[in-house]
């Protein structure tokens, strides 16, 4: 994927499937919502240890692919609009060796996972602000954050509310071993306007097929 402009479509919400789900949805006052599930991700680990990667990249990496093959999460709203994007794109949250105060580091994809975890290692290496001064104002973001201290269960977000922010918000906690395999909580908020349980359930999916390829 590229920068630019990016592109995108008018959903039609007369024929939208869930047309009258979403009416209902967007009459609550607080249409947000967590889900916490657990991943294996002993090949996540193993490739990237393989590869001298970092599992932190290599699994936003993986997730954003999953992301973007659920058509539900490309769904948004645009001036009033429903519509569909092309993609998403990650955000993550980084943290020096040494420091405790976080940093945000925005990355568009890379053709392959190898790619872009080197890439993303530079830019985040490069970083000199909290916050990323050259981030596209177009462009469409899965937020992304990491507790690798703890045996993550489940985590909530801050946010200015918005019940148009369609924003995913991925994270998870450290891979402890489990039944001689490496598996970690994973936490996904969403907007129940757009996503219901089905289509996190095929991001699962989508995301436990990419991992496996790495086997």
């Amino acid at each position: 994927m590229s920068g630019g402009e990016l592109p995108m479509r008018k959903l039609e919400i007369d024929t939208w499937e869930r047309k009258e789900i979403f009416a209902f949805m967007s009459a609550l006052s607080d249409p947000f919502y967590t889900v916490c599930f657990n991943v294996d991700v002993t090949s996540v680990y193993e490739y990237t240890h393989r590869k001298k990667l970092s599992f932190y990249y290599a699994l936003i990496y993986l997730a954003t692919q999953a992301i973007n093959e659920v058509p539900a999460f490309l769904n948004d709203i645009k001036d009033g609009e429903v519509v569909v994007l092309d993609r998403r794109s990650p955000s993550f949250c980084d943290l020096r060796e040494g420091s405790e105060a976080f940093y945000i580091v925005d990355m568009l994809m890379e053709n392959d996972m190898d790619g872009f975890c080197r890439r993303a290692k530079e830019k985040s290496l490069a970083q000199t602000s909290f916050y990323p001064k050259d981030k596209p104002e177009d462009e469409a973001w899965i937020y992304f954050s990491c507790l690798p201290w703890i045996d993550l269960t489940c985590v909530t977000n801050e946010r200015d509310f918005d019940p148009d922010d369609t924003v995913p918000r991925i994270s998870w906690g450290k891979y402890v071993p489990r039944d001689g395999r490496k598996k970690l909580n994973l936490s996904i908020e969403v907007n129940h306007r757009f996503i219901d349980g089905f289509h996190i359930g095929q991001f699962g999916q989508r995301l436990a097929e990419k991992i496996a390829l790495l086997g």
